[in-house]
């Protein structure tokens, strides 16, 4: 049996990972994540996350490697991740009554065969109205300056929506488990 590692140092995929109850390491890739030039952005998670197991199948002969990367695009545009409270109203007043489509890539790569396996999955968040006094105070509450389109959807961000819209739930927080469950089952990873 392979090593499972998660190409990724974010607690959330780990605690999403831990619904499977498979033993696994984790890994921080170390890659670029800078777009380039014409790429569109379901591109750039694709070939980011298969950059991040690409980076991290190098330190293992004998693992299934998982890179996720995801995007939250409003317009044809990537909502990075705000940084500041001024930019973060900025963007959820632009999403307001609006819907933002994350785009998460995953990558499932075998260090031992080469074989990797690659898809991107939409979600879509359906915004309500949004007042300016509800975001200041929801951004007054969870800060979440250091996170993709300006919200949490696993805490306090829920308040913001109208409905959520994709096949995984998992998806919206970054790690899409139902595809990714697929992908270790097609490298021969029984589950339960």
């Amino acid at each position: 049996m392979p090593t499972i590692v998660l190409a990724s140092s974010s607690p959330w995929r780990r605690e999403i990972l831990d619904k499977l109850g498979l033993p696994y390491q984790t890994r921080h890739p170390e890659i670029d994540e800078t777009p380039l030039g014409s790429e569109s952005p379901a591109e750039l998670v694709a070939r980011l996350s298969r950059e991040k197991a690409e980076a991290v199948a190098e330190h293992f002969s004998n693992a299934l490697v998982i890179g996720s990367d995801q995007v939250a695009v409003l317009d044809d545009h990537i909502l990075g991740k705000p940084g500041t409270h001024a930019r973060a109203v900025e963007q959820l007043s632009a999403a307001s009554g609006r819907s933002v489509t994350f785009l998460t890539g995953l990558t499932l790569l075998n260090s031992k065969t080469g074989h990797a396996q690659t898809e991107v999955i939409p979600f879509q968040v359906h915004f309500r109205k949004l007042s300016e006094g509800l975001i200041e105070r929801y951004l007054r509450h969870e800060q979440p300056y250091n996170c993709a389109g300006s919200f949490k959807s696993e805490g306090a961000g829920i308040v913001l929506f109208e409905r959520l819209e994709g096949d995984d739930p998992n998806t919206l927080i970054g790690l899409p488990l139902i595809r990714l469950v697929r992908m270790l089952e097609s490298e021969g990873v029984e589950l339960f």
